[in-house]
């Protein structure tokens, strides 16, 4: 996956709002393996896939529909950003011992 930045979470979070709670992981996981796997084939095929973009969370992000961007002080809002933030130290560390 390509260095993940700001908007990259944010466009997750927005992703994760439209789904209901205990779909919301699971979601989650999948942007970044498909952000992980766009980047290794547009690294291989010299161009972005054609459903998941360049490697980047945002463009697996983008690929379903995104909720208005609410208030950082959202509760909900929060806890999308939470998970982001958890699943992608975890996806770090599953990487570092392989």
């Amino acid at each position: 996956m390509r260095p993940v930045l700001h908007g990259d979470v944010t466009a997750a979070a927005r992703a994760l709002l439209l789904v209901p709670e205990a779909a919301r992981e699971a979601l989650c996981r999948r942007m970044i393996e498909e952000a992980d796997f766009a980047d290794r084939y547009a690294r291989r095929m010299g161009r972005p896939h054609r459903d998941w973009g360049n490697g980047t969370l945002m463009a697996a992000a983008r690929a379903r529909p995104l909720a208005e961007e609410p208030a950082l002080g959202e509760e909900r809002y929060c806890r999308c950003l939470e998970t982001v933030f958890r699943l992608l130290l975890e996806w770090r560390a599953a990487r570092k011992a392989a």
